[in-house]
């Protein structure tokens, strides 16, 4: 897995890109994705997202 305070460069390929969380899409050198980072129980959760749709999403089947 890629450090995700890190830019995803050309140096990041398929097999260690991080994938959105709701379609599964592979972030490979996309800068317009989405990162939602949290604390919960004393350990870092880290979201990614392709696209503002899917992280609106995400969102609204985290408050269902």
């Amino acid at each position: 897995m890629v450090d995700p305070t890190s830019d995803l460069d050309e140096d990041v390929d398929e097999s260690n890109a991080p994938a959105c969380v709701v379609c599964g899409e592979k972030l490979i050198r996309d800068p317009a994705h989405h990162v939602v980072t949290w604390v919960a129980d004393g350990s870092i959760q880290v979201r990614h997202f392709c696209s503002e749709d899917c992280r609106g999403a995400w969102d609204d089947s985290e408050r269902s």
